[in-house]
């Protein structure tokens, strides 16, 4: 039993070393790569619409008869010049759709400026525009600008809506709550309204393998928790007051665009199903985004516009070494 136990400490001893490895191969690597930014984005759009319509051919080209085939493209022809004609005489509405991937450092915000620029040179507040909003959360400041960006189509007077089809919690649904309407699919995962900070401290680690951790700051709350040196109740405590001002601030944002919310019986850090979310006005309708689009697609042309970000190198060996990092800490659970 001493063995085991003492190959155990020693299996979880050299986890943690090798965390602090990576941890410090991510900062090196992100440190080597500042500076030398470029511009390694290009925008590309997609008629959503036509690839409605040319799904819909496809099949029924499979499908139906050959006279039925006959029928259904002569019938397809003279809606065709009827749908031309009336687009002629009125104003076509358009619809542009983005998507927002999450990740915890808010990364998809890079890309998310860069399509709200590009649409709001064209679009109208006859127009509308849609965001797909898939995450979790992560980065107070990150979010925050996401939802900023958001507020952007907000103040053109251009209609927005947001969707949710797997999960929009914390970060997430600081972005979604700014939409004039927000529909979720019904087990899609809603709410998570609080701040959490956490981290691993290291500091008696490092005491008992006879390592000093040195730390110089100038202000008295400069650093309140250290991954290495040894945290004080007073920083905890400035720490707390810190995520508490968040806090409010997230609540504030909530009440300002969706004043139905009762936002004491929803800002517990709690997240709800999307038809339970519905009871209690954290959404406006249960509906999935393909559903949606598609009915649009009837009366509207659907436009996706993305902007792709080319990875570096060394961005590509730090995604992987945070992923390593990611699976061990899992591991460790």
């Amino acid at each position: 039993m001493d063995a085991l136990a003492q190959l155990l400490l020693f299996s979880a001893k050299s986890l943690i070393l090798l965390v602090i490895f990576f941890i410090v191969l991510i900062s090196i690597i992100s440190l080597l790569s500042r500076g030398k930014e470029k511009l390694r984005g290009r925008l590309t759009i997609k008629n959503l619409s036509q690839k409605y319509r040319d799904t819909k051919e496809a099949l029924s080209a499979e499908i139906l008869s050959k006279s039925q085939w006959k029928k259904f493209k002569k019938e397809q022809r003279k809606l065709d010049k009827v749908k031309e004609k009336t687009d002629n005489d009125k104003w076509k509405k358009n619809i542009f759709i983005l998507n927002f991937d999450g990740d915890i450092k808010g990364s998809a915000v890079t890309a998310l400026r860069e399509e709200i620029t590009a649409l709001l040179s064209i679009a109208t507040p006859h127009d509308e525009v849609v965001v797909k909003v898939e995450s979790g959360g992560g980065m107070v400041h990150a979010y925050g600008l996401a939802a900023s960006q958001l507020m952007r189509i907000r103040e053109q007077h251009i209609p927005l809506t947001v969707i949710v089809d797997k999960i929009a919690a914390s970060g997430g649904y600081m972005m979604a709550c700014v939409a004039n309407k927000i529909l979720a699919a019904p087990f899609a995962l809603i709410g998570s309204i609080g701040v959490i900070v956490q981290l691993p401290n290291f500091h008696r680690l490092l005491k008992n393998k006879h390592i000093d951790f040195e730390q110089i700051t100038a202000g008295q709350y400069k650093r309140t928790l250290t991954l290495f040196g040894e945290n004080t109740e007073k920083g905890r405590e400035k720490m707390h007051e810190e995520i508490e001002e968040i806090h409010q601030l997230f609540k504030k944002l909530i009440k300002e665009h969706r004043p139905q919310i009762d936002i004491q019986q929803v800002a517990t850090g709690e997240h709800w199903c999307g038809s339970q979310a519905l009871e209690l006005k954290l959404v406006d309708e249960l509906r999935t985004s393909d559903d949606y689009l598609l009915t649009q697609s009837r009366d509207a042309e659907l436009y996706e516009i993305c902007y792709y970000i080319k990875k570096t190198f060394a961005e590509k060996i730090s995604s992987s070494a945070q992923a390593i990092v990611g699976s061990i800490l899992m591991g460790l659970k």
